[in-house]
């Protein structure tokens, strides 16, 4: 049987539909996996009650979706941070990170929680750089077992620049996969956030393919894909190569063109440069 890619989406773009409405949208649009802000479901998201969670878990399933995993996971609640000099503050941001690992869990099993959230990572409080990544991999390493345990894999995002100076690079992503040394820590590609890289972006993908887990596509300027002009077949060719078995996963930053268009665009996009690969 030949390769077949799988898509998911973000739910951010439907935040305002009821649950089950997105869920039939999007499975409708001809993706089969779903990932999840976890704001979209709860200020808090630690108090999501079980009956909830297990109603979320039955919709995605009735409407013939995978759960993929959780991304923007320090949205809400308000103030996090766990790169701060603020050891209690730190201490309380990671203990967020805990609960979310449980939630993941919950929704669905083999999920993945991809973690970029820039603010909240950032250098802060009169931080260097390097003392700020030693904070963000010392709290990886203290919710890695529990993640493990759970069956959860989580994902260090590399980010430009512009958003986040604590690892901004996909070498520096994964030298800290090296680093922390446990299966239950990897990393991601996310074309939006690789705008700053010097290598072409599937060389960047060939070079770190084995750490990682998981892809973000949209367009290099966030809007979704095939509403600018970058060249997603060097990327999916690769991918295609090497029978990668994750989610090709749309997380558009442009709500504007409404949800439903952005997915049904996007996806007809990705589906026809998968056309066009070489065989």
């Amino acid at each position: 049987m030949s390769y077949q890619f799988r898509h998911a989406i973000c739910n951010e773009a439907f935040e305002k539909w009821p649950f089950a409405d997105a869920c039939r949208a999007i499975r409708k649009a001809g993706y089969t996996g779903i990932e999840i802000a976890p704001f979209t479901l709860a200020e808090d998201p630690a108090t999501v009650p079980a009956a909830r969670r297990r109603e979320v878990c039955d919709i995605i399933a009735s409407e013939g979706l995978v759960f993929v995993g959780l991304h923007w996971l320090m949205v809400s609640p308000k103030g996090l941070h766990v790169t701060t000099p603020d050891a209690a503050l730190r201490q309380r941001s990671w203990q967020h990170i805990d609960h979310l690992i449980d939630l993941c869990a919950d929704l669905g099993p083999g999920g993945l929680m991809v973690f970029g959230s820039p603010f909240q990572r950032a250098t802060t409080g009169g931080l260097g750089r390097a003392e700020a990544t030693r904070h963000f991999v010392d709290g990886l390493v203290s919710v890695a077992p529990h993640a493990a345990a759970r069956g959860v894999t989580i994902l260090i995002e590399a980010l430009p620049i512009g958003q986040c100076d604590v690892v901004q690079t996909l070498d520096e992503a994964a030298g800290l996969v090296r680093q922390i040394d446990h299966p239950a820590i990897r990393t991601m590609f996310d074309v939006h956030n690789a705008v700053d890289e010097t290598v072409p972006h599937a060389s960047l993908v060939e070079t770190h393919y084995d750490f990682i887990r998981h892809v973000h596509v949209q367009e290099l300027d966030g809007r979704h894909c095939g509403a600018g002009d970058y060249d997603f077949q060097p990327l999916l060719a690769v991918l295609r190569r090497r029978a990668y078995p994750g989610w090709v996963s749309l997380e558009a930053f442009d709500f504007s063109p409404g949800a439903e268009r952005l997915a049904n665009e996007s996806l007809r996009h990705l589906e026809s440069e998968i056309a066009r690969l070489p065989e």
